[in-house]
Protein backbone atom coordinates (compact mmCIF):
# COMPACT_ATOMS: atom_id res chain seq x y z
CA UNK A 1 0.00 0.00 0.00
CA UNK A 2 1.25 3.47 -0.86
CA UNK A 3 0.90 5.35 2.41
CA UNK A 4 2.18 8.73 1.24
CA UNK A 5 -0.38 11.52 1.07
CA UNK A 6 -1.66 12.11 -2.47
CA UNK A 7 -1.96 15.55 -4.09
CA UNK A 8 -0.17 17.37 -1.26
CA UNK A 9 1.93 20.42 -1.90
CA UNK A 10 4.96 21.15 0.22
CA UNK A 11 4.37 23.59 3.04
CA UNK A 12 6.29 26.14 5.01
CA UNK A 13 5.97 24.93 8.60
CA UNK A 14 6.76 27.04 11.65
CA UNK A 15 7.75 24.96 14.67
CA UNK A 16 6.63 26.92 17.73
CA UNK A 17 8.18 26.25 21.13
CA UNK A 18 9.54 27.77 24.31
CA UNK A 19 13.22 26.98 24.66
CA UNK A 20 14.89 25.84 27.85
CA UNK A 21 18.28 27.43 28.44
CA UNK A 22 20.01 25.75 31.38
CA UNK A 23 22.79 28.35 31.27
CA UNK A 24 20.45 31.32 31.55
CA UNK A 25 19.86 32.58 35.11
CA UNK A 26 16.23 32.48 36.21
CA UNK A 27 14.43 35.74 36.97
CA UNK A 28 13.76 36.63 40.58
CA UNK A 29 10.53 35.58 42.24
CA UNK A 30 9.87 32.47 40.13
CA UNK A 31 9.53 28.90 41.43
CA UNK A 32 12.72 26.80 41.58
CA UNK A 33 11.46 24.56 38.76
CA UNK A 34 10.12 27.36 36.56
CA UNK A 35 10.41 26.64 32.81
CA UNK A 36 10.88 22.91 33.48
CA UNK A 37 8.37 22.11 30.75
CA UNK A 38 10.19 24.14 28.09
CA UNK A 39 12.00 22.22 25.34
CA UNK A 40 15.66 21.91 24.47
CA UNK A 41 16.77 23.01 21.01
CA UNK A 42 17.65 19.38 20.21
CA UNK A 43 13.93 18.53 20.35
CA UNK A 44 13.17 21.33 17.89
CA UNK A 45 15.90 20.11 15.57
CA UNK A 46 14.48 16.57 15.62
CA UNK A 47 10.99 17.82 14.78
CA UNK A 48 12.26 19.92 11.91
CA UNK A 49 14.27 17.01 10.54
CA UNK A 50 11.20 14.75 10.68
CA UNK A 51 8.98 17.29 8.91
CA UNK A 52 11.56 17.97 6.22
CA UNK A 53 11.78 14.29 5.26
CA UNK A 54 8.46 14.72 3.43
CA UNK A 55 9.59 17.71 1.41
CA UNK A 56 8.43 20.55 3.66
CA UNK A 57 10.50 23.55 4.65
CA UNK A 58 10.64 24.47 8.32
CA UNK A 59 11.59 27.40 10.49
CA UNK A 60 11.81 27.57 14.25
CA UNK A 61 9.93 30.47 15.82
CA UNK A 62 10.29 31.31 19.50
CA UNK A 63 6.90 31.39 21.22
CA UNK A 64 7.78 34.58 23.08
CA UNK A 65 6.00 37.92 23.28
CA UNK A 66 7.26 38.79 19.79
CA UNK A 67 5.41 35.79 18.32
CA UNK A 68 2.61 37.77 16.59
CA UNK A 69 5.18 39.84 14.70
CA UNK A 70 7.37 36.84 13.94
CA UNK A 71 4.44 34.97 12.42
CA UNK A 72 3.52 37.94 10.25
CA UNK A 73 7.08 37.93 8.96
CA UNK A 74 7.45 34.16 8.45
CA UNK A 75 3.96 33.61 6.93
CA UNK A 76 3.77 29.86 7.59
CA UNK A 77 1.22 27.60 5.92
CA UNK A 78 0.78 25.72 9.19
CA UNK A 79 2.39 25.72 12.64
CA UNK A 80 3.63 22.64 14.48
CA UNK A 81 2.87 23.78 18.01
CA UNK A 82 4.59 22.46 21.12
CA UNK A 83 4.68 25.81 22.94
CA UNK A 84 3.93 25.71 26.68
CA UNK A 85 3.08 29.41 27.04
CA UNK A 86 4.41 32.19 29.22
CA UNK A 87 2.56 32.12 32.52
CA UNK A 88 -1.02 32.41 33.62
CA UNK A 89 -3.81 29.97 34.40
CA UNK A 90 -4.22 28.71 30.84
CA UNK A 91 -0.78 29.32 29.35
CA UNK A 92 -0.88 26.27 27.06
CA UNK A 93 -3.88 27.85 25.32
CA UNK A 94 -2.08 31.13 24.59
CA UNK A 95 -0.44 30.14 21.31
CA UNK A 96 -3.51 28.33 19.89
CA UNK A 97 -5.63 31.40 20.69
CA UNK A 98 -3.16 33.66 18.90
CA UNK A 99 -3.01 31.36 15.88
CA UNK A 100 -6.79 31.31 15.60
CA UNK A 101 -6.89 35.09 15.82
CA UNK A 102 -4.31 35.28 13.00
CA UNK A 103 -6.13 32.56 10.97
CA UNK A 104 -3.11 30.23 10.88
CA UNK A 105 -3.67 26.43 11.01
CA UNK A 106 -1.81 24.50 13.70
CA UNK A 107 -1.34 21.02 15.09
CA UNK A 108 -2.93 19.54 18.18
CA UNK A 109 -5.78 20.59 20.40
CA UNK A 110 -7.59 23.87 20.15
CA UNK A 111 -7.87 26.62 22.73
CA UNK A 112 -10.45 25.25 25.15
CA UNK A 113 -8.99 21.74 25.53
CA UNK A 114 -5.50 23.14 26.13
CA UNK A 115 -6.80 25.57 28.72
CA UNK A 116 -8.90 23.01 30.59
CA UNK A 117 -6.28 20.25 30.63
CA UNK A 118 -3.68 22.41 32.39
CA UNK A 119 -6.21 23.12 35.14
CA UNK A 120 -6.02 19.80 36.96
CA UNK A 121 -8.90 20.58 39.32
CA UNK A 122 -11.27 21.50 36.50
CA UNK A 123 -10.18 18.45 34.52
CA UNK A 124 -10.90 16.16 37.47
CA UNK A 125 -14.32 17.76 38.00
CA UNK A 126 -15.25 17.10 34.39
CA UNK A 127 -14.00 13.51 34.50
CA UNK A 128 -15.74 12.87 37.81
CA UNK A 129 -19.02 14.30 36.53
CA UNK A 130 -18.74 11.98 33.51
CA UNK A 131 -18.22 9.04 35.89
CA UNK A 132 -14.54 8.47 35.17
CA UNK A 133 -12.51 7.27 38.17
CA UNK A 134 -10.44 9.92 39.97
CA UNK A 135 -9.10 10.02 43.52
CA UNK A 136 -11.00 12.19 46.02
CA UNK A 137 -9.70 15.75 45.70
CA UNK A 138 -10.11 19.32 46.90
CA UNK A 139 -8.69 22.64 45.70
CA UNK A 140 -7.21 24.97 48.30
CA UNK A 141 -7.36 28.65 47.33
CA UNK A 142 -6.04 30.03 50.61
CA UNK A 143 -4.63 27.08 52.51
CA UNK A 144 -6.88 27.27 55.56
CA UNK A 145 -10.02 25.69 54.07
CA UNK A 146 -11.56 22.87 56.14
CA UNK A 147 -10.48 19.49 54.81
CA UNK A 148 -13.35 17.51 53.34
CA UNK A 149 -14.19 14.37 55.33
CA UNK A 150 -13.70 12.01 52.36
CA UNK A 151 -10.03 13.01 52.16
CA UNK A 152 -7.93 10.76 54.40
CA UNK A 153 -4.20 10.90 55.06
CA UNK A 154 -1.79 10.39 53.45
CA UNK A 155 -2.63 13.09 50.94
CA UNK A 156 -0.82 14.43 47.89
CA UNK A 157 -0.41 18.18 47.34
CA UNK A 158 0.70 19.86 44.11
CA UNK A 159 0.07 23.02 42.05
CA UNK A 160 -3.36 22.94 40.41
CA UNK A 161 -2.18 24.44 37.10
CA UNK A 162 1.29 23.17 36.25
CA UNK A 163 2.82 20.28 34.33
CA UNK A 164 6.03 18.26 34.05
CA UNK A 165 5.96 17.46 37.75
CA UNK A 166 6.46 21.10 38.72
CA UNK A 167 5.96 21.56 42.44
CA UNK A 168 6.21 17.82 43.06
CA UNK A 169 8.86 16.32 45.34
CA UNK A 170 8.82 13.92 48.28
CA UNK A 171 7.30 16.64 50.48
CA UNK A 172 4.20 16.47 48.26
CA UNK A 173 3.05 13.52 50.38
CA UNK A 174 1.61 14.80 53.65
CA UNK A 175 0.65 12.61 56.60
CA UNK A 176 -1.10 14.99 59.00
CA UNK A 177 -2.88 18.31 59.28
CA UNK A 178 0.26 20.32 60.05
CA UNK A 179 2.12 18.97 57.01
CA UNK A 180 -0.92 19.62 54.82
CA UNK A 181 -1.20 23.26 55.86
CA UNK A 182 2.52 23.86 55.44
CA UNK A 183 2.62 22.28 51.98
CA UNK A 184 -0.53 24.00 50.74
CA UNK A 185 0.80 27.37 51.87
CA UNK A 186 4.11 26.68 50.13
CA UNK A 187 2.39 25.80 46.83
CA UNK A 188 0.03 28.77 46.93
CA UNK A 189 2.76 31.29 47.74
CA UNK A 190 5.50 29.85 45.53
CA UNK A 191 3.45 29.11 42.41
CA UNK A 192 0.85 31.87 42.84
CA UNK A 193 -2.02 29.49 42.20
CA UNK A 194 -4.28 27.12 44.13
CA UNK A 195 -3.03 23.85 45.58
CA UNK A 196 -4.67 20.60 44.52
CA UNK A 197 -5.03 18.16 47.41
CA UNK A 198 -5.98 14.56 46.66
CA UNK A 199 -5.84 11.11 48.19
CA UNK A 200 -2.37 9.63 47.70
CA UNK A 201 -2.45 6.67 45.31
CA UNK A 202 0.14 4.07 46.40
CA UNK A 203 -0.07 1.74 43.40
CA UNK A 204 1.68 1.33 40.06
CA UNK A 205 1.76 4.27 37.64
CA UNK A 206 1.10 4.08 33.90
CA UNK A 207 0.82 6.41 30.95
CA UNK A 208 -1.15 5.82 27.76
CA UNK A 209 -0.81 7.71 24.49
CA UNK A 210 -3.71 8.33 22.10
CA UNK A 211 -3.42 9.34 18.44
CA UNK A 212 -6.17 10.05 15.94
CA UNK A 213 -9.83 11.01 15.72
CA UNK A 214 -12.97 9.69 14.00
CA UNK A 215 -11.73 10.43 10.46
CA UNK A 216 -8.02 9.74 11.02
CA UNK A 217 -7.87 7.03 8.35
CA UNK A 218 -8.80 9.61 5.72
CA UNK A 219 -5.68 11.70 6.30
CA UNK A 220 -3.03 9.49 7.89
CA UNK A 221 -0.02 8.21 6.00
CA UNK A 222 -0.60 4.97 7.91
CA UNK A 223 -4.34 4.23 8.06
CA UNK A 224 -3.51 0.71 9.21
CA UNK A 225 -2.47 2.11 12.59
CA UNK A 226 -6.02 3.14 13.47
CA UNK A 227 -8.92 1.10 14.78
CA UNK A 228 -12.43 1.36 13.35
CA UNK A 229 -13.21 4.29 15.63
CA UNK A 230 -10.29 6.23 14.13
CA UNK A 231 -8.04 6.09 17.21
CA UNK A 232 -4.71 4.43 17.90
CA UNK A 233 -3.93 3.36 21.46
CA UNK A 234 -0.18 3.14 22.06
CA UNK A 235 1.29 0.39 24.23
CA UNK A 236 0.93 1.08 27.94
CA UNK A 237 4.11 2.41 29.54
CA UNK A 238 4.72 1.68 33.23
CA UNK A 239 7.11 3.71 35.34
CA UNK A 240 9.62 1.54 37.18
CA UNK A 241 9.23 2.04 40.92
CA UNK A 242 10.96 -1.17 41.97
CA UNK A 243 14.17 0.45 43.21
CA UNK A 244 12.63 3.03 45.50
CA UNK A 245 12.15 2.97 49.24
CA UNK A 246 8.82 4.01 50.73
CA UNK A 247 6.10 5.79 48.71
CA UNK A 248 7.16 6.51 45.15
CA UNK A 249 6.62 9.94 43.59
CA UNK A 250 7.22 10.92 39.96
CA UNK A 251 8.97 14.18 40.82
CA UNK A 252 10.01 17.03 38.58
CA UNK A 253 13.60 15.87 38.99
CA UNK A 254 12.66 12.37 37.83
CA UNK A 255 10.82 13.75 34.80
CA UNK A 256 13.89 15.76 33.85
CA UNK A 257 16.20 12.75 33.57
CA UNK A 258 16.17 8.98 33.34
CA UNK A 259 14.11 7.48 36.14
CA UNK A 260 15.86 4.89 38.28
CA UNK A 261 19.49 4.09 39.02
CA UNK A 262 22.25 4.05 36.43
CA UNK A 263 21.72 1.29 33.91
CA UNK A 264 17.98 1.15 34.56
CA UNK A 265 15.81 2.69 31.86
CA UNK A 266 13.18 3.60 34.43
CA UNK A 267 10.18 2.26 32.53
CA UNK A 268 8.61 -0.85 31.06
CA UNK A 269 6.97 -0.64 27.65
CA UNK A 270 4.86 -2.51 26.91
CA UNK A 271 3.96 -2.79 30.58
CA UNK A 272 3.87 -6.28 32.07
CA UNK A 273 0.17 -6.29 32.94
CA UNK A 274 -2.71 -8.66 32.35
CA UNK A 275 -4.90 -8.09 29.27
CA UNK A 276 -7.89 -6.98 31.34
CA UNK A 277 -5.96 -4.16 33.03
CA UNK A 278 -4.38 -3.16 29.71
CA UNK A 279 -7.80 -2.90 28.09
CA UNK A 280 -9.12 -0.88 31.03
CA UNK A 281 -6.19 1.57 30.98
CA UNK A 282 -6.47 2.17 27.23
CA UNK A 283 -10.23 2.67 27.48
CA UNK A 284 -9.81 5.20 30.30
CA UNK A 285 -7.21 7.14 28.29
CA UNK A 286 -9.50 7.12 25.25
CA UNK A 287 -12.48 8.41 27.26
CA UNK A 288 -10.38 11.01 29.09
CA UNK A 289 -9.17 12.27 25.69
CA UNK A 290 -12.60 12.49 24.08
CA UNK A 291 -14.55 13.92 27.01
CA UNK A 292 -12.27 16.98 26.96
CA UNK A 293 -12.49 17.28 23.14
CA UNK A 294 -8.75 16.78 22.81
CA UNK A 295 -7.62 16.64 19.18
CA UNK A 296 -5.21 14.29 17.44
CA UNK A 297 -2.75 13.42 20.20
CA UNK A 298 -2.54 13.17 23.99
CA UNK A 299 -0.96 11.21 26.80
CA UNK A 300 -2.86 10.34 29.99
CA UNK A 301 -1.34 9.40 33.35
CA UNK A 302 -3.11 6.77 35.44
CA UNK A 303 -2.22 5.33 38.84
CA UNK A 304 -3.63 2.41 40.85
CA UNK A 305 -5.19 2.95 44.26
CA UNK A 306 -4.64 0.73 47.30
CA UNK A 307 -7.14 -1.80 45.94
CA UNK A 308 -5.56 -1.96 42.50
CA UNK A 309 -8.22 0.16 40.78
CA UNK A 310 -7.00 2.64 38.14
CA UNK A 311 -7.55 6.35 38.78
CA UNK A 312 -6.97 9.12 36.27
CA UNK A 313 -4.29 11.60 37.31
CA UNK A 314 -3.98 14.08 34.44
CA UNK A 315 -3.89 14.43 30.66
CA UNK A 316 -1.20 16.10 28.56
CA UNK A 317 -2.51 17.70 25.36
CA UNK A 318 1.04 18.74 24.40
CA UNK A 319 2.95 15.51 25.07
CA UNK A 320 6.71 15.64 24.76
CA UNK A 321 8.16 14.65 21.38
CA UNK A 322 11.86 14.22 22.16
CA UNK A 323 13.00 11.03 20.37
CA UNK A 324 14.19 8.16 22.58
CA UNK A 325 13.19 10.10 25.69
CA UNK A 326 9.62 11.42 25.85
CA UNK A 327 7.04 8.90 27.01
CA UNK A 328 4.93 9.11 23.86
CA UNK A 329 7.98 8.52 21.64
CA UNK A 330 9.00 5.54 23.77
CA UNK A 331 5.51 4.07 23.43
CA UNK A 332 5.60 4.54 19.67
CA UNK A 333 9.06 2.97 19.40
CA UNK A 334 7.88 -0.05 21.41
CA UNK A 335 5.60 -1.02 18.51
CA UNK A 336 7.96 -0.01 15.72
CA UNK A 337 6.62 3.47 14.94
CA UNK A 338 9.48 5.83 14.16
CA UNK A 339 9.73 9.36 15.49
CA UNK A 340 9.47 10.68 11.93
CA UNK A 341 6.28 8.76 11.18
CA UNK A 342 4.73 9.86 14.48
CA UNK A 343 5.50 13.53 13.84
CA UNK A 344 4.25 13.43 10.25
CA UNK A 345 0.97 11.79 11.23
CA UNK A 346 0.37 14.51 13.82
CA UNK A 347 0.97 17.05 11.05
CA UNK A 348 -1.34 15.46 8.49
CA UNK A 349 -4.15 14.83 10.95
CA UNK A 350 -4.11 18.56 11.67
CA UNK A 351 -3.82 19.51 8.00
CA UNK A 352 -6.89 17.42 7.24
CA UNK A 353 -8.85 19.19 9.96
CA UNK A 354 -7.97 22.59 8.56
CA UNK A 355 -8.95 21.59 5.01
CA UNK A 356 -5.37 21.72 3.69
CA UNK A 357 -5.45 18.24 2.13
CA UNK A 358 -8.12 16.15 0.50
CA UNK A 359 -9.37 13.02 2.25
CA UNK A 360 -8.14 9.68 1.00
CA UNK A 361 -10.58 7.50 -0.92
CA UNK A 362 -11.48 4.55 1.31
CA UNK A 363 -13.94 1.67 1.11
CA UNK A 364 -17.40 2.71 2.27
CA UNK A 365 -17.13 0.85 5.60
CA UNK A 366 -14.06 2.86 6.58
CA UNK A 367 -15.27 6.12 5.08
CA UNK A 368 -18.66 6.43 6.79
CA UNK A 369 -17.48 9.31 8.95
CA UNK A 370 -17.00 12.39 6.84
CA UNK A 371 -13.91 14.57 7.20
CA UNK A 372 -13.86 17.25 9.86
CA UNK A 373 -12.82 20.62 8.50
CA UNK A 374 -12.12 23.84 10.39
CA UNK A 375 -11.46 26.78 8.12
CA UNK A 376 -9.94 29.99 9.36
CA UNK A 377 -10.74 32.29 6.46
CA UNK A 378 -7.41 31.91 4.70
Amino acid sequence: MNTRRPSKRQWKIAVLANIKDDNQPKPDNVPPDAFADFDHIETIDSLRAALETDGHTTVFVHADRELPYSLRKVKPDICFNIAEGLGGDAREAQVPALLEMLAIPYTGSRVLANGISLDKTLTKRIWRDRRLPVAPFQEFQFGDEPLRPELKFPLFVKPAREGTGMGVDMKAIVNNEAELRERAEYIINTYQQPALVETFLPGREFTVGILGRADAKLYSRHPEWYEKDGFHRFPVLELDTGNTEGPWVYTNEAKSKDVGPEGNEGFFCPANIDPELEKKLKHLAYRAHNILNVLDVSRTDIRLDEDGNPRLIEINTLPGLTPNYSDLCLQAAAEGISHTDLVLDILYLAAGRWGMIEPRELPSEQGKTGPLSYRLGR
